[in-house]
């Protein structure tokens, strides 16, 4: 299905970016917003505004820490490919070769004893998002919710379609830990963190990110605090800030750290996505809305065809916090977002518009539902068109 171009607007900067995000933040009723944009692989717009606890009063900074959330997992990806590059690691070898016992010989795995296929499973499939899992076992796509007690199932055969899957991720960090000798949190903070200046990013809480720490706020702005994770998780534990993840994600876009060809097989397309909605990651109801930008799954992040060339992204979202780092590979060209609210993702639309201009960003896909939009949070809008490089059309009417 084609979509249609957007009319190219020249990207806001310095002042004028400022104002709009400020503008966007009141109507959206977001607390606290950071901003960075990237332009050729170097970042010329970091910024903060609001507060980073407004009980207290206290402003949003760029070095106040925030939780990344689910951005984690690029920067996991990423970290996991410098292991590609040396040839320490195969994409394409079974999960069974790479582990020392078979997995459901772990506790952690047992569920999986009756079920062979888990051996089908490569790290290729473990970062594309594409093994089958659920988001969490935690919680079944044939369950009512969260369910403590649910077991973990390969409900699609592996391989065969994207299904976003946090168990995935965290499976190729348990491959890596427990068969490969490579404890993450060494390999990314010598892969990324140092070599990066990441000083105020880890995967584990620090008793030092309580001097600057960011609170994190629900739709209605009711503080939900801030988690202190003390054990890694590549699925997302990580905690930063937007200096720091700007230097990271300028980096990522150049290819730092990697080798020309490593970098383009981080990106190369491996599922084409035709759900309607990432979440519930298991829905087998599908669009052709993204059809025209050929949006698919690479290794731990979004790609597709923006009117600006090669596009990808990631978000992070949990209650309380939203992110997304967006970035064009042709000109190197980036936006970074971090918010402490759960409004965060009802501006992202318009601030990725005024940061890059047409990008054609699946925001619907995203559930970036605008603000301003608020029916479209509505279920029988999931059958109704939005495509990505234009305003979503009206549902035709029954004769």
């Amino acid at each position: 299905m084609a979509q249609a171009t957007p009319t190219p607007t020249p990207p806001l900067r310095g002042a004028a970016l400022d104002k709009e995000v400020q503008r966007l933040m009141a109507e959206g009723h977001v607390p606290g917003f950071a901003l960075a944009v990237i332009e050729n692989g170097k970042v010329v717009h970091l910024r903060a505004y609001g507060e980073r606890d407004t009980q207290k009063k206290l402003p949003l900074t760029v070095d106040t820490v925030m939780y990344a959330a689910s951005i984690t997992k690029a920067a996991f990806s990423y970290s996991v490919m410098s292991l590609v590059d040396r040839q320490r690691l195969n994409l394409d070898t079974s999960i069974a070769d790479l582990l020392p016992k078979p997995l459901p010989d772990y506790p952690k795995y047992t569920d999986l004893t009756d079920d062979p296929r888990w051996r089908k499973i490569t790290p290729r499939m473990l970062l594309s998002h594409s093994t089958g899992f659920p988001n969490f076992r935690s919680y079944p796509p044939d369950g009512n919710g969260y369910d403590p007690n649910s077991k973990l199932k390969i409900y699609a055969e592996p391989g065969s379609r994207f299904a976003y899957s946090g168990e995935g991720i965290n499976l190729m960090q348990f491959v890596l830990e427990n068969g490969q000798d490579t404890d993450v949190v060494t390999l990314m903070q010598k892969q990324l963190f140092t070599p990066f200046g990441m000083t105020h990013s880890s995967m584990t809480w620090r008793k030092d990110f309580a001097d600057n720490l960011a609170i994190g706020y629900d739709e209605s702005g009711k503080p939900l605090g801030h988690k202190q994770r003390e054990s890694a998780r590549a699925a997302g534990s990580m905690d930063t800030t937007i200096s720091d993840y700007a230097k990271l994600l300028a980096g990522m876009v150049r290819g730092d750290g990697l080798s020309a060809k490593t970098h383009a097989e981080w990106l190369k397309p491996v599922q084409r996505i035709r759900s309607i909605q990432q979440f519930p990651t298991l829905d087998t109801a599908t669009t052709t809305d993204n059809d025209g930008i050929k949006l698919s799954y690479a290794l731990g992040v979004a790609v597709y065809q923006s009117p600006q060339g090669p596009a990808w992204f990631k978000s992070g979202h949990e209650e309380g916090t939203n992110n997304l780092a967006l970035c064009l590979q042709q000109s190197r060209n980036c936006v970074l977002i971090m918010s402490n609210s759960s409004n965060g993702e009802s501006i992202y639309k318009y601030v990725i518009d005024a940061a890059l201009g047409p990008s054609c960003f699946p925001w619907f896909w995203e559930s970036d539902i605008p603000y301003d939009h608020p029916e479209w949070r509505r279920p029988e809008h999931r059958n109704q068109p939005h495509p990505p490089c234009g305003a979503p059309q009206p549902q035709p009417t029954a004769a």
